[in-house]
Formats: structure tokens, sequence, C-alpha cells
């Protein structure tokens, strides 16, 4: 089977252009961070695909964007006897690969990790920036003031946190946030 797997990092990025045109069996989309392997579609495409398989990605950046994850990955599929290719440098992994086909790896995935790297430090950046500015207030709190010390309360009475995240709209880790001695009223975020 050609199996294709797609991963954009939010909702708004447009999967269609990634493996457009390739005739693909079966696609597996995650709307996930590149930046670990905790994706459920990915985990879905590792024990689907079988021996003889092929795996089409985008780009190396699409599959991973951590070096070490990347060739993880890759030695995971070749291992099952997959073939891994990434359509937009052109290269294909077999678990037979050549000293240079690993080298390229190596490179390439080092770029993918040094782009995020980047991005990571011009967000810092453009964030320090705008605070100076006083343009950047940060997220909006996920609870009134009024909400959080009934959250409070409720937790202290002994409701379960979960169900209490539920009710509330927001994740448990939250509802810790809010319940930390530390945390001033409307500190906490969604």
């Amino acid at each position: 089977m050609r199996v294709g797997y797609v991963r954009v990092s939010t909702v708004e990025q447009n999967t269609v252009r990634q493996l457009d045109g390739v005739n693909l069996d079966r696609v597996f989309t995650d709307t996930a961070s590149g930046k670990d392997t905790a994706r459920p579609k990915l985990d879905e495409l590792i024990a689907f695909v079988r021996d003889g398989d092929t795996v089409l990605v985008h780009s190396m950046d699409r599959l991973a964007r951590n070096l070490d994850d990347l060739r993880r990955l890759v030695r995971t599929l070749t291992g099952k006897g997959v073939r891994v290719e990434f359509v937009k440098e052109s290269l294909t992994f077999t678990g037979e690969d050549s000293p240079m086909a690993t080298l390229l790896l190596s490179v390439m995935g080092a770029f993918a990790e040094f782009e995020r790297a980047l991005i990571l430090e011009r967000q810092r950046e453009g964030i320090a920036a705008a605070k100076q500015r006083g343009a950047y207030t940060g997220r909006k709190p996920a609870l009134t003031a009024e909400q959080a010390d009934q959250l409070r309360q409720r937790a202290a009475a002994g409701e379960r946190k979960s169900a209490l995240a539920a009710e509330y709209g927001i994740s448990r880790e939250t509802v810790y946030a809010y319940l930390r001695p530390a945390t001033v009223t409307g500190a906490a975020t969604a």
C-alpha cells in the first residue's frame, strides 16, 4: 500500500497541498505540533503499515522537527519493512540505506530542527518587544475571578477535578493551576 502522512500545526492550515497529486491508498492526517511525536494519527499509521508498504510524507519537517525523533521514526518504519519517501527532498529510505542517504537524513533533519529553534527564538523576541510596547498582555484568563473562587471552593469540598474541568470547559491542568497557592486570581490560563 501507498500510505500518506500529513501534519499541520493548526486547523487553519491547508493539508491538501502537502501530498496533492500523489497517488495514495490511505492518508493519515494529524493537526499537531511537530515538536514531539505524541500524535494520534502518526501512532495509527505506524500500527497500520506492513512490510512492503510505502509511507509518503511531503517533507521531513512534517514527520518530525527534531533530528532524534526523525531518525527514530524512519528507523521504526524501515524496521517494519516499510519504505519511507520524502517527496519535497526526493529522498527514500528502506533500512538498507547508503552512508550518503543516512548523512542526508541527518543533515536535512538538522536543518528542520534548526528552523524550529529559529522560529521559537523569533517568537520569544517578538513577544518581548510587544511586552515592552505594552501591546502584549498574554492570554485572557480562562475563568472570571468569581468562577475561579467557585472552582476552588468546590474542589476543596471534594468534587472531582476532571468533572470540574468538564463543567467549566477547561483542561485539568488549568484546574490545577487555579488551585495552586501561588496562583493569583485571574492569572491562570487555559
